[in-house]
């Protein structure tokens, strides 16, 4: 039978479908629902009256320095199950459609995070895409030691912190969500290339039914004031970094920036997953100081790509020739 794609734009007409990815789950689009800035779509192919795999599609709109435009983005290529035809085949529809749906209306379009770099290739061609290489960096945190793979200098920073008095806790409330938030923000007010949420994004992940099961949002507290944290998302067997931040200029001999990260690696052990991963560790062919910091947690460098398209066509059609 023919495979058939179903758009879903609004949260409550989402039927019950399978999965276990939460990059294109029912519970990650009502949070960015909720987040001003953001517009989830949700593509699901159907065979049969069952669904055969599901794509996520989230359009943000960036509000700094370049102004209004728009940039609509994927976290890998989506979820599959089990359908009687390849899940490329499935992914080529989805692709169609996400780039006539959003090649006018944002100015980026992205595939990020693959998990298979080589997946969907000649579909990304044939739609106009050009490809990027990228790093990830993983850690695997299921060994009979934590810290087997980390740096000695990294373990001693841990240890001081802990000693001079900084404590590794979980947000408890939206009031200690919104003193986070606080933090987080300062932080990132001078990262150009990073993109803050609003707090309602925070918010929602907070007061989610499925919070727990689907992330966590660690802090760094030093005498009942919050320094430093960070956010997850779980997702099978990995646990993934989108946030972290401290005050390390204000406590320097505390490393809240480092603890905020260790905090959430102990803890996704403890719950066991197998793999932790930082969602943004750069381009390799671009000196990246954020990736030299994760790399001493004793993670490995993974070479994948991003798949991206412009609206300019003139411009798409230039870079095409030059990454392809």
């Amino acid at each position: 039978m023919a495979i058939q794609v179903s758009i879903y734009e609004h949260s409550e007409d989402i039927p019950v479908l399978p999965g276990i990815n939460v990059f294109h789950s029912t519970e990650l689009f009502q949070v960015l629902e909720q987040t001003p800035g953001f517009r989830p779509v949700l593509l699901v192919a159907w065979e049969d009256g069952k669904a055969v795999g599901k794509l996520l599609c989230i359009t943000r709109r960036n509000l700094r320095l370049t102004g209004f435009w728009r940039k609509t983005y994927v976290y890998g290529t989506g979820e599959y199950f089990h359908a009687s035809v390849k899940d490329e085949i499935i992914f080529s529809k989805f692709l169609s459609y996400f780039t006539i749906r959003f090649q006018t209306e944002s100015f980026f379009l992205e595939f990020r995070n693959l998990e298979r770099p080589l997946f969907g290739y000649r579909y990304f061609r044939k739609c106009g895409f050009f490809p990027v290489r990228w790093l990830r960096v993983r850690n695997s945190i299921h060994h009979a030691v934590l810290d087997k793979w980390i740096s000695a200098s990294r373990k001693r920073q841990i240890a001081r912190g802990l000693k001079n008095g900084a404590v590794m806790d979980v947000v408890r409330n939206r009031a200690d969500l919104e003193s986070f938030f606080g933090m987080l923000r300062k932080y990132y007010a001078s990262k150009i290339h990073r993109y803050l949420p609003d707090l309602r994004f925070f918010i929602s992940l907070l007061e989610h039914p499925s919070y727990r099961k689907m992330g966590q949002v660690f802090v760094i507290r030093y005498k009942d004031k919050i320094i430093g944290g960070s956010v997850c998302l779980f997702s099978q067997d990995t646990a993934y970094l989108l946030f972290s931040a401290g005050m390390r200029k204000s406590y320097p001999l505390l490393y809240p920036g480092i603890l905020a990260v260790w905090d959430a690696m102990v803890y996704a052990r403890e719950q066991g997953f197998r793999h932790f991963e930082f969602i943004e560790a750069g381009v390799p062919f671009k000196r990246y100081a954020y990736r030299d910091f994760i790399l001493r947690f004793g993670g490995k460098q993974l070479s994948t790509r991003r798949w991206f398209r412009i609206k300019w066509k003139w411009l798409n059609r230039l870079l095409i020739h030059l990454y392809v």
